[in-house]
């Protein structure tokens, strides 16, 4: 029997690693014979740099960036072992876990830090950016990581804007002569599961911003400082386009990725994939393993487990998801690839207690033995 797995990580609990190999213990209780390959795998947020360096044998390089709300911290980033390429969370330097709950405020958080993180990566040779781009704490249509790399954001009298969504109030104009020559030769691949446009009602500002913490005013303040600078960046760049899918990912990042640089953007399993030759391993398996923390009906809207189920179907595979919780929604999951899922929590239990790393490795091997003893008979 070969077995590939594919869990996306149980956040707060057990890293997609971590899961995997918990899983592949409890296959091989059964089988022992069994071959069976761990890959892996993040959704396009927080952990995806990681996962894609590790898949392909690079390093981590470590530097100090500016931060959300301005201050120093230190951010990370991967590359490949030719050195050519350069994996990527803009959560490492504009995450909404950099600042405290009472801290969050979208009209002064910065991508300025991601645009650092790019620079840094340039100087080191890369000229490929792999990027994710979800967990971000900004509103600021990507205006900091555009000011980093040399772009010019200036108000009437020439001088550059503040940054954060406040500072894009006094915008007049927006020049690229100074932009950093290298990024010509770059190409950006991004990890974007979001389709929300730029503003309106389904943009960034009214979809996320409450969990950036704006209120019902702040909300309408943003948005209407974003119609105005996208309607600034059409000015410079033509071909701009705020009501793209996905310009409104990351608050707005994706509409300055799309616009200002070489990006492609595509779903963060698919990209994963494609990286990492996931596909090609699930073509010559008998079976696939994937899951996450919680099952639900959103998972069946595209979340990793769905993606990695997509997948396998392509070549008739079966598949099997394993969870630390499943709802009644999860059902719509079988209509997606999802052949059979399993919850790992084996009895009543305090959040605390199914969330401990120890004890829910020990779930994981527990069920996914019994789940293959069934399938011994």
């Amino acid at each position: 029997m070969r077995v590939v797995i594919a869990i996306d990580s149980f956040k707060g609990s057990l890293s997609s690693r971590q899961a995997g190999e918990a899983a592949k213990e409890g296959i091989l209780r059964v089988y022992p014979e069994a071959q069976v390959l761990v890959c892996p795998v993040a959704d396009g947020g927080e952990g995806t740099a990681a996962v894609l360096t590790e898949a392909v044998g690079g390093v981590t390089r470590e530097l100090t960036v500016t931060g959300p709300l301005g201050r120093p911290v230190r951010a990370h980033y991967g590359v490949s072992r030719d050195g050519n390429t350069a994996y990527m969370d803009m959560a490492s330097a504009a995450g909404i876990t950099l600042i405290g709950d009472k801290e969050r405020d979208p009209l002064r958080t910065t991508t300025y830090g991601v645009g650092e993180m790019i620079t840094d990566a340039l100087d080191h040779g890369c000229r490929r950016i792999v990027m994710g781009i979800g967990g971000s704490a900004t509103n600021d249509g990507g205006a900091g990581m555009l000011q980093a790399l040399g772009f010019g954001l200036f108000d009437e009298n020439g001088e550059a804007v503040a940054r954060g969504a406040a500072g894009l109030a006094t915008l007049a104009r927006i020049t690229l002569d100074k932009a950093d020559v290298r990024l010509r030769d770059c190409t950006f691949s991004v990890a974007c599961d979001v389709t929300n446009p730029l503003c309106g009602e389904n943009g960034c500002s009214a979809v996320f911003g409450p969990q950036k913490g704006a209120d019902p005013d702040t909300v309408a303040q943003m948005d209407a400082l974003l119609a105005r600078y996208a309607t600034l960046v059409k000015a410079a760049i033509p071909t701009a386009d705020a009501t793209a899918a996905g310009a409104g990912a990351a608050g707005g990042l994706g509409f300055a990725l799309n616009t200002f640089l070489n990006t492609a953007m595509q779903s963060g399993i698919a990209l994963i994939a494609d990286e990492t030759g996931l596909a090609d391993k699930m073509a010559a398996c008998d079976l696939v393993i994937t899951g996450e923390g919680r099952l639900d009906a959103q998972t069946a809207m595209g979340k990793a487990p769905v993606g990695i189920a997509r997948i396998a179907k392509r070549y008739g595979k079966p598949v099997l998801a394993f969870a630390g919780g499943v709802t009644d929604g999860a059902r719509a999951c079988h209509d997606e690839g999802i052949d059979a899922f399993f919850s790992i929590v084996r009895g009543v239990c305090t959040l605390e207690a199914a969330l401990d790393a120890k004890q829910a490795r020990e779930n994981m091997i527990h069920t996914v033995e019994e789940v293959f003893r069934v399938l011994r008979l």
